[in-house]
């Protein structure tokens, strides 16, 4: 079972496949296995197009990028996010993001976090509309992380992931005679991030940094919902890349721009034409069936292969593979370490989910703790998180130290 979240609420009217015009474009998603893994969580990049992987650290780095945390000013973190999903049609979709991380020491940091995404009460029925009983099905995940420095200016993270996917408890579909059973999965990301500091007054910069980072997540195995163990979906492998820089104007103003660019490490979807003379469905360059491609064998077809490459047309697989890339752009000011303003787009080709989106943001941080509160608005295409405020409560420790806790925002201001 897949849920598209890409193209959830509304799709413009796009061409099929045309074999007598292979590069054409046409609507061709890709789609996984949960979904919820992508959802950027927290309120700070949901205010910055939902870009994070080479922003500076904080507590909600385990989502964008583990290796960020070894780099963090404060040693403990511990945060809540929360994310209302739908909110103009229903209103008990809702995904909860809870994070933590503790720098053991100045090379060595650990994170934690849990992800649970509720998708609310839903009313099954059987193929006559007799109603049947009332679900609520519910998706998490668990991780963990240890980021580590390589040196004073990279540091590289592993982070192990368990996944637990139960759309449609207790169902059972009589046609195909299938039982329902909830998804599991085993994921890890592999992260690295450099972060570089500049002090210099050449161009009217008290200090500038220069932030990279990549990214790549949920390489693990494919998932079956059903008894039919043959249907297996991928998960939302993902490659994140990602490039800031931030500014110091003087003591107490700093803007920081980033860019940030992802793909899914997932195959295209085979067309749906066949072949005159075969009769055989057009399949990746390799002319497997998408059930036999296992998960590290599809990041390589990822790549490939692509139903825009029809009959191994080079110029359309080039194209095909060029609109799977998103695109995300923000900016954030921040005011004596204090006060933060955010600011953010973000692009998808509209053959490949159409999610174009801006996005604004605030946070205050006072002492210890911090609240920062984002919105999105759509530029075409209906967003789950239209018009919807999310919100990110942080707590951060300078110390574990009694009196220089009372003195954190000393600290901060200094």
């Amino acid at each position: 079972m897949v849920i598209v979240i890409g193209a959830l609420l509304a799709q413009e009217s796009l061409s099929d496949f045309d074999p007598n015009n292979p590069t054409r474009p046409y609507l061709n998603t890709v789609t996984t296995a949960d979904p919820f893994l992508l959802i950027a969580p927290d309120s700070r990049a949901g205010g910055m197009g939902d870009m994070g992987v080479a922003t500076s650290p904080d507590n909600y780095s385990q989502h964008h990028n583990p290796a960020k945390y070894v780099f963090n000013e404060d040693i403990f973190g511990v945060g809540i996010a929360y994310s209302p999903w739908l909110k103009s049609f229903v209103n008990d979709i809702h995904l909860l993001y809870l994070a933590s991380f503790w720098k053991i020491t100045d090379n060595d940091a650990i994170a934690f976090s849990l992800r649970y995404f509720s998708l609310g009460a839903i009313q099954f029925t059987n193929k006559d509309g007799q109603e049947l009983n009332v679900v609520n099905p519910n998706e998490f995940s668990l991780d963990f992380t240890y980021s580590r420095k390589l040196s004073q200016i990279v540091s590289m993270a592993l982070t192990p992931r368990f996944i637990y996917s139960n759309l449609a408890p207790g169902y059972h579909d009589q046609a195909s005679g299938t039982d329902m059973h909830a998804g599991v999965a085993g994921a890890v990301d592999i992260s690295l991030f450099v972060d570089k500091e500049f002090i210099h007054n050449a161009i009217g910069f008290q200090k500038s940094e220069l932030m990279f980072g990549v990214n790549i997540s949920n390489i693990g195995n494919k998932v079956s919902y059903s008894s039919n163990s043959s249907k297996r979906e991928f998960l939302p492998c993902n490659l994140r890349l990602g490039l800031t820089y931030a500014m110091a104007f003087d003591d107490y103003s700093k803007l920081a721009i980033g860019v940030e660019t992802g793909k899914l490490l997932v195959p295209t979807p085979p067309n749906s034409m066949k072949d005159t003379v075969t009769k055989e469905n057009y399949y990746w360059g390799n002319g497997k069936n998408p059930t036999d491609i296992n998960s590290i064998e599809g990041i390589g077809l990822s790549f490939g292969n692509a139903a825009g490459g029809y009959k191994y047309n080079a110029k359309g697989c080039f194209n095909e593979k060029m609109r799977e890339i998103v695109w995300s752009v923000g900016v954030e000011y921040s005011y004596r370490d204090i006060l933060f303003v955010r600011a953010g787009t973000f692009l998808e080709n509209q053959y490949k989910g159409n999610r174009k989106f801006a996005t604004v943001g605030v946070g205050v941080k006072y002492n210890i703790f911090a609240i920062d509160v984002s919105y999105l608005f759509s530029f075409k295409q209906a967003h789950p998180l239209e018009n919807t405020l999310r919100f990110s409560l942080t707590f951060m420790l300078k110390s574990f130290n009694k009196e220089q806790i009372k003195n954190q925002g000393k600290l901060n201001k200094n």
